[in-house]
């Protein structure tokens, strides 16, 4: 459920590293708890992203949620097929469903995120 690949943050975003990006996207725990989405709001490329901070906002037929990177660096490249499908999210959340693809500052903040071992505990306790 919780690809092995991936890293996590405790705010259920997940990090693929590809070279010195992080494609970014929201767990499927997230999204289970999110239920059906129906838009997302993203940054444009170009923008900043600092860890810890939001970059966006994801709304569900439940509630809005804000989005936090887990790390910082430059946006390159945004999932904009989201605007039109969000759904996808909920379908696809760690393939189609990602969010954006960021050009890491500082590619060791990765090491401080959890491994799905790990998030998988830490979900487990907030159930």
């Amino acid at each position: 459920m919780y690809p092995s690949e991936l890293k996590y943050d405790r705010e259920h975003e997940w990090v693929r590293v590809e070279g010195d990006e992080a494609v970014i996207g929201i767990s499927h725990f997230a999204q289970d708890q999110l239920g059906e989405v129906v838009y997302v709001d993203l940054p444009s490329a170009g923008d900043s992203v600092a860890a810890g901070e939001t970059f966006g906002e994801i709304e569900s037929v439940k509630s809005v949620s804000e989005l936090y990177s887990p790390i910082n660096g430059e946006v390159v490249a945004v999932n904009d097929a989201l605007s039109d499908t969000p759904e996808t999210v909920n379908e696809d959340p760690y393939g189609e469903g990602w969010m954006i693809r960021v050009k890491m500052a500082d590619p060791s903040q990765v090491d401080d995120m959890i491994s799905a071992e790990e998030y998988e505990a830490f979900v487990n306790e907030e159930a």
